[in-house]
């Protein structure tokens, strides 16, 4: 993957000197906040099962968010940088500030991320139709600086979890669904499937015209949109964090926000109200929600199988 962030461009409006890249933490810390700055305490905070993540602690009392992955990993944190980038330079919703990306050869070598410390705070009184609003106006911002010649797909590649993801520019959402998202899982979780199986499988992504359709206008997506990925911010709205981010239609990350569990329905008539959405999407949640099952087989086994199975006998 092609270093996104380099020093003498602009992501989305946001200039590069907060999204620098560092050879070293400690060079890091001394750039953010001074000379005499140090990590006096390192704590742990566990959740995620891809990165590790960390509160900084300096002298002064500041506390830093930090994740950390294996050197050859710093894509990650490009990746992640540039989808929060994009996400907060629709100003519709709140996104943690990134301070910078890199990587350190201590202790084995490892890579980061530096994002702002969220002091979670108490929730709004509204805060579920809250989040519906700022998402319908997320998903209504404009898409030009992300779709180069395009309006399906984004900049660059990214990833889904560990994984890649591919966002390949396309015109026609459906085609991009098809190509980018649903093939490549396919075909990564070859061994999954018998000879009926790859039959089926073949006859869905032919009938892919007849299942989708193709959105009012593009939608900046968050891509990994579960309830693990919202978090309450010091305002006490929603905030949104760990982006799989690239322009697509809206109705695929309303998809994702049910495939766990769901979010309250006050989310879902908040959002509703402020947006058109076709008809016909319960009957489309299914095949957007198969493409993040796929991902968890991939990722993590054969438990997710019989779901990804199911909907394949679905549509077919």
């Amino acid at each position: 993957m092609k270093d996104m962030l380099n020093s003498d461009t602009c992501v989305f409006g946001i200039k590069q000197n907060n999204l620098r890249k560092f050879t070293s933490l400690k060079d890091a810390v001394v750039s953010l906040y001074g000379s005499n700055t140090e990590i006096v305490r390192t704590n742990r905070v566990f959740g995620g099962d891809i990165n590790e993540s960390y509160r900084l602690t300096l002298q002064d009392g500041t506390h830093i968010f930090m994740k950390s992955n294996k050197k050859e990993n710093v894509s990650f944190f490009e990746a992640e940088a540039v989808g929060l980038s994009a996400i907060a330079g629709t100003n519709a919703i709140g996104t943690p500030h990134i301070l910078c990306y890199g990587t350190d050869d201590e202790k084995g070598g490892y890579s980061f991320l530096l994002l702002e410390f969220i002091e979670e705070g108490k929730r709004i009184a509204d805060y579920w139709q809250t989040l519906g609003i700022q998402l319908a106006a997320m998903h209504r911002a404009d898409t030009s600086d992300f779709v180069n010649g395009g309006k399906f797909g984004f900049l660059y590649d990214n990833y889904i979890g560990a994984r890649s993801q591919k966002n390949t520019i396309q015109d026609s959402w459906i085609d991009f669904f098809r190509d980018c998202r649903l093939v490549p899982q396919f075909e990564r979780a070859a061994d999954y499937f018998g000879a009926e199986d790859k039959k089926k499988i073949d006859r869905l992504l032919e009938k892919l015209d007849d299942i989708l359709v193709e959105p009012d206008k593009p939608s900046l997506l968050h891509g990994d949109l579960w309830s693990g990925n919202v978090i309450s911010g010091n305002d006490g709205k929603a905030w949104l964090i760990d982006p799989a981010a690239y322009v697509g239609h809206a109705e695929a990350d309303i998809a994702m926000t049910e495939l766990f569990g769901g979010f309250p329905s006050a989310f879902y008539d908040a959002y509703k109200d402020a947006v058109h959405m076709q008809p016909g999407y319960d009957n489309r949640r299914d095949i957007y929600n198969l493409y993040q099952l796929l991902n968890h087989l991939n990722m993590f086994g054969r438990s997710y199988i019989s779901s990804v199975k199911r909907i394949i006998e679905e549509y077919v």
